[in-house]
């Protein structure tokens, strides 16, 4: 698609619900969600620039980061044992 398409689609959606109103539990649980998402990216970036130096690499995509988002540094280290151990 174009992203002249896809952008005016998105600021349609956003006028949308500027003028109905957006129901606020459902909008604030995906951000919660989405920011929990971001954390475990970030999470993940600082574990693959120091796991450098032991030859540790957990790849950063949406199914990493969500489990390290949700879970914390449990998750995190369960995606090291997995990475170690299992891949």
């Amino acid at each position: 698609m174009e992203p002249t398409i896809i952008l005016s689609i998105l600021g349609g959606v956003i006028v949308l619900l500027l003028i109905v109103g957006a129901p606020i539990r459902p909008v604030r649980w995906i951000g919660q969600g989405l920011i929990k998402i971001m954390i475990g990216a970030l999470l993940l970036f600082f574990l693959n620039a120091f796991g450098t130096m032991i030859d540790l690499h957990v790849p950063i995509n949406l199914a990493t980061s969500s489990v390290s988002g949700f879970f914390g540094i449990p998750g995190v280290v369960a995606l090291i044992i997995i990475q170690t151990y299992i891949l």
